[in-house]
């Protein structure tokens, strides 16, 4: 059994995830939190914990090896977000530095959670550079995509390339539009989901023609997600192995565009966990290590 962390598709083995409870913590905690951290309305909190539990239980189906991030006082709500402040790579992990200054503690808090569980860090991304999860992706193997965004600046890609060079991955800058501007979340994976061999969902309006071109260069067949589902996170879907992908409930053009395509699409209902903070599943997730 080869592992790789160098996958969007593979069936995955190992991850990390950090629940309701240790997140939101209480109502009184996302009161305080939830309008600083520009969420569309405030999360109820019950409902999210039974919609986090059936997420959960999806993830626990696949039989991956979950791993639980812990409650921190120095961090808050959206550390529920946790791909966002680490790059898993086949040399150990790689802390990001957040673009969002609330979250700018989230990287040191999932490094103490690494460690503690005998995960090897690689490296990490130091100011004035920033580097967000959300915004890289793998190709292959080999080859990361990285957005060029609000989140993820010209410094953090030049760290992030120094980091995998002697790994020999070969890093590509994706330079994503203005869209909202700097206080709304807009990754790379807003736009792109790679869902099976050579096979990504995406979002055609937001993406840079040269890179939709380099995409269908290397051979990537497009499932395009319509105007209308677009900002109920229709393009956010995790890849659980190749070809089986979990999204947001409440996209039935982009699930039967995906079945169409010969994917199986598992739906868990998201308002509150994912749609209120404007993260989907891949960004409730962290995976480690995937099949090759």
């Amino acid at each position: 059994m080869n592992l790789t962390a160098h996958s969007e598709i593979g069936k995955i083995k190992s991850l990390f995830i950090k629940n309701v409870q240790q997140a939101f913590i209480s109502d009184a905690h996302i009161e305080q939190y939830w309008k600083q951290l520009n969420y569309l309305d405030k999360p109820t909190i019950n409902i999210a914990t039974e919609e986090y539990k059936n997420f959960e239980s999806i993830l626990k189906e696949q039989g991956a090896t979950i791993y639980y991030l812990p409650e921190d006082e120095t961090v808050n709500m959206d550390s529920i977000y946790c791909r966002d402040a680490a790059i898993a790579t086949n040399r150990g992990m790689i802390i990001c530095n957040m673009g969002k200054l609330a979250r700018m503690q989230e990287p040191l808090a999932e490094k103490k959670a690494f460690e503690a569980n005998g995960i090897a860090v690689l490296g990490s991304i130091t100011a004035p550079g920033t580097v967000e999860g959300g915004d890289v992706t793998w190709l292959d193997e080999n080859t990361l995509a990285v957005g060029h965004t609000y989140r993820t600046n010209e410094e953090g890609i030049k760290q992030l390339k120094a980091l995998l060079q002697p790994l020999g991955v070969q890093v590509i800058t994706v330079d994503l539009p203005h869209y909202k501007g700097p206080l709304d979340v807009f990754h790379l994976m807003s736009i792109l989901s790679p869902v099976d061999t050579n096979i990504a969902l995406v979002y055609s309006p937001l993406m840079p023609i040269k890179f939709r071109n380099l995409l269908l260069q290397r051979g990537y067949k497009f499932v395009e997600v319509p105007d209308e589902e677009f900002e109920s996170m229709g393009c956010n879907v995790l890849a659980l192995e190749p070809g089986v992908c979990l999204m947001v409930d409440g996209n039935p053009k982009t699930k039967a565009a995906l079945e169409q395509a010969g994917c199986k699409v598992i739906v868990y209902k998201g308002e509150e966990i994912s749609v209120k903070g404007g993260g989907g599943p891949t960004c409730l997730t962290r995976p480690v290590n995937r099949l090759q």
